[in-house]
């Protein structure tokens, strides 16, 4: 599933190649994703423009004309383009959106997991109501070390699912949370309420440096992920831990070993993680 380097990229690109531009005509070929594709049909999209494209979390928000918004999330495996209207349809597109500029926006997603849907926009700047429940940003000011601590002591369970949880801090998933407790020396099985201040700090700053380093890199592509002009994000040759089991760690040359946490594989190091 794309993380916050992903979304961000996507974000970026989609800014870039549709800010400006005018909605001329909607086709969905699908009845759905995770929600219900045919409200796209009957919104009055064709005639309004397209202000801008933000990211909050792992969601996007195009902006439109009058004061709405369209919502993005791209689940397990979606993928957006904006080309030409003379390349041929995909199998698993379901939504094309084009614009004035001669192109056309179109959403694939071959498990159907990703969201596309009009939204309200409070006021200018603001978020849309489906996103009222999000944690912080973290690469933004809130994200600190005691903030993830007074978190902590009022949340059950592990370390890693904790710093998974997007209503505490959003778009830190399985890829980003693993290298980030590894370069913090935390192991993922620990309790998250008797992870100390001054280990916090320590995964804060290597969070937000990893996060950092994925978007400059285009993301991190393990199956589905492309980025918008279809290539791979490239993070992936930087991974330290994520994905390395049975591999010597790159600290101290002990095997990398793995276990499930939340129904995921949570790899770690044994000698340096504590």
């Amino acid at each position: 599933m794309p993380e916050l380097p992903e979304a961000e990229c996507i974000g970026r690109a989609l800014d870039r190649a549709l800010s400006k531009r005018t909605i001329t005509k909607v086709e969905v070929f699908t009845p759905a994703m995770r929600t219900s594709l045919l409200p796209l049909l009957d919104a009055g999209l064709p005639g309004h423009a397209i202000l801008e494209v933000r990211r909050r979390g792992r969601y996007l928000v195009a902006d439109l004309d009058d004061g709405r918004g369209l919502l993005m999330h791209f689940g397990m495996s979606g993928v957006v383009r904006v080309e030409p209207p003379d390349v041929p349809k995909r199998k698993h597109e379901h939504v094309f959106i084009y614009l004035s500029d001669g192109k056309v926006f179109r959403f694939e997603c071959t498990r159907r997991f990703s969201l596309l849907e009009v939204c309200d926009i409070p006021a200018p700047g603001e978020w849309p109501e489906q996103l009222s429940k999000l944690g912080v940003e973290p690469l933004e000011k809130d994200f600190t070390a005691e903030y993830m601590a007074d978190m902590a002591k009022r949340r059950g369970g592990n370390v890693k699912n904790f710093v998974m949880d997007n209503t505490v801090v959003v778009g830190i998933g399985n890829i980003y949370s693993n290298e980030s407790l590894f370069e913090a020396g935390i192991r993922p099985d620990r309790p998250a309420c008797d992870v100390t201040t001054g280990e916090w700090k320590l995964f804060v700053s290597a969070a937000r440096r990893i996060l950092k380093e994925s978007i400059a890199s285009g993301g991190t592509t393990i199956s589905d992920f492309l980025n918008v002009d279809g290539t791979e994000g490239k993070y992936v040759l930087k991974l330290r831990i994520y994905g390395k089991t049975g591999e010597p760690c790159p600290v101290c040359k002990s095997t990398i070993e793995t276990m499930r946490l939340g129904g995921r594989s949570s790899f770690f190091c044994p000698r340096c993680q504590k």
